[in-house]
């Protein structure tokens, strides 16, 4: 049996790829940062079946002795401080938890005195102002925040030490993924939960930015199974994993509120230009042709069902909450 360490469990992609790993057969382990509060709501339903290490991405030995607990054959560094407006606002610990704490955990696997098979989540992100559309594995990097900027240190950093330790490390530069377990700050559960509750008339407004911008969205519990496969590769690379789609901001809510029988979407969308980015990535579309030829990775969910998948999940989330009356639906 296999053991895989997933730093970021708790997040949308840990807890999906500990779902894909234990079906997998593997002994799973996370590593988890202790607080006052700990958030485990994505992965309660698995906390009978892994084993939750306490470690910080900021403290080496911690992680090391987090190699040496699990004994992991794979290790999935997922955690980071994600959130794109946040990184604007904290700069020094987006840099701190998203760039440098990948060399942190590189260092702790290379001095491992057994084999470890190393996966570090890079991102569109690091694309930014894409220089080229669609975007592929050779495409030049421009980082238009310091999330992109911190993600693209972490990136660069595990090739450098695949190529200076001939250790086994990828970088998968995954699209936008989404699922029912994303986080509420971000735009697309946002727009999934406001819908929600509008329909059910618990909200009037659903307050947003730039509804231009343009993504290429995917499913996370696609996604996470690209990660396992490149670690199954007899050579380690790196890997564009995205749909080759793209939609606007507006395309989301506009099927959202189709999904749930809402026609006048503008009528509930308020903009708020101090929601803009400081620096805005306008479109970004992923060539995933490499990982789709070296080992058949394609997503199968498609936006429509991603976005229904989403809002589905709210509405019954916030239909405990009792409605307002006087709401026309």
């Amino acid at each position: 049996m296999p053991n895989a360490l997933i730093t970021g469990i708790t997040g949308q992609d840990g807890s999906y790829l500990a779902e894909f790993l234990l079906e997998k057969g593997y002994q799973v382990y996370g590593m988890v940062r202790r607080t006052s509060t700990f958030n485990n709501e994505r992965i309660r339903h698995l906390l009978d079946r892994i084993e939750l290490i306490d470690a910080d991405l900021l403290d080496q030995l911690s992680l090391i002795q987090a190699l040496r607990q699990s004994q992991a054959d794979e290790v999935y560094n997922l955690a980071a401080m994600s959130f794109v407006a946040t990184s604007f606002q904290q700069p020094v610990a987006t840099g701190e938890y998203t760039a440098l704490s990948v060399v942190r955990m590189l260092e702790a696997v290379r001095l491992a005195d057994w084999p470890i098979r190393f996966y570090q989540a890079s991102t569109s992100e690091m694309f930014g102002k894409a220089q080229t559309v669609p975007q592929n594995e050779r495409t030049p990097f421009y980082p238009r925040s310091p999330y992109g900027v911190a993600k693209l240190y972490g990136h660069w950093i595990t090739v450098n030490f695949r190529e200076s330790h001939n250790m086994f490390t990828c970088s998968g530069i995954l699209f936008n993924h989404e699922s029912a377990r994303r986080g509420h700050e971000f735009v697309t559960r946002k727009i999934s939960r406001g819908v929600a509750s509008i329909k059910l008339g618990l909200q009037d407004k659903l307050v947003l930015g730039n509804l231009d911008a343009q993504r290429d969205w995917g499913f996370a519990g696609d996604y996470v199974e690209a990660m396992w496969q490149m670690l199954q590769q007899d050579k380690p690379d790196d890997y564009v994993i995205a749909t080759g789609t793209t939609h606007s901001v507006r395309d989301f809510v506009v099927t959202a509120f189709a999904h749930v029988g809402i026609h006048d979407w503008q009528r509930y969308v308020e903009i708020d230009p101090q929601l803009y980015r400081p620096a805005e990535v306008d479109q970004l579309i992923g060539d995933a042709s490499k990982a789709r030829q070296r080992f058949g990775w394609r997503p199968r969910v498609t936006f429509e069902e991603l976005v229904s998948m989403m809002v589905d999940n709210d509405l019954q989330q916030v239909s405990s909450l009792p409605p307002r009356p006087g709401r026309p639906f």
